[in-house]
């Protein structure tokens, strides 16, 4: 089904308000991201009543932290039956994140460059890289460990298609209609563009989860990446 291409980022301060969004969206949407906001507000009960309910769920923690921590995390994430997982892509945290979910259907998200950052963000942090090289070597290294995919800008998606092959997820946020406002996002795309990029899923939250509409907005959405796929 192409909605399940489409990501819907519950990114909101309670569960009450998430519930509505879920409802409100019906059968427009099928697969939702739980970040740290939600997370915090009783979002991992949530995640659990939405794959009870049918609907695939992407838990956004960005994991990073000694392997023996890391893998531990991902152990219990694998036995809640979540769909999607992030960490940051970091080789060793990658390397014990894949062997804590090997025999799961969890698929592992490898964050390569937040798309809120710039390159003079990444010299503030004291990388030497531009975003370009940082995200292809760390997708290059997600590669090599075996991660399920790429989290990564649409700007960089085709050359990351490139380097992770067709088989892993390459995951775009950072996506805004024609039209929507950046807001605080430094690396933005359409949704057509980031499907015609090598975009397999797509995280659009504020768009759609602050329209006036949400089912509207993300059936016009998901008749983009249609046209586009």
């Amino acid at each position: 089904m192409t909605e399940d291409r489409l990501i819907v980022g519950l990114d909101v301060p309670t569960i009450k308000e998430a519930e509505a969004i879920v409802t409100k969206l019906g059968d427009a949407a099928g697969f939702y991201k739980i970040g740290y906001q939600l997370v915090f507000a009783g979002g991992l009960e949530f995640a659990r009543d939405l794959r009870r309910d049918g609907k695939s769920v992407f838990l956004d923690m960005k994991l990073l932290d000694i392997d023996n921590t890391v893998a531990k995390a991902v152990e219990n994430i694998a036995r809640m039956d979540m769909t999607m997982l992030t960490l940051h892509a970091y080789p060793k945290a990658m390397r014990a994140a894949v062997e804590a979910a090997r025999g799961s259907p969890l698929c592992l998200l490898g964050v390569t460059v937040l798309t809120s950052m710039d390159e003079g963000d990444l010299k503030e942090a004291g990388y030497a890289l531009t975003p370009d090289a940082l995200v292809e070597r760390r997708a290059a290294q997600a590669r090599d460990a075996g991660m399920g995919g790429i989290v990564c800008s649409a700007a960089e998606a085709r050359n990351v298609r490139a380097i992770v092959g067709p088989q892993m997820a390459v995951v775009t946020p950072g996506i805004r209609p024609a039209g929507s406002a950046a807001g605080d996002q430094k690396r933005v795309t359409t949704p057509g563009d980031a499907i015609a990029a090598g975009a397999s899923h797509l995280v659009v939250a504020r768009p759609i989860v602050q329209s006036a509409d949400p089912k509207a907005a993300a059936a016009s959405i998901a008749a983009e990446i249609r046209a586009a796929a």
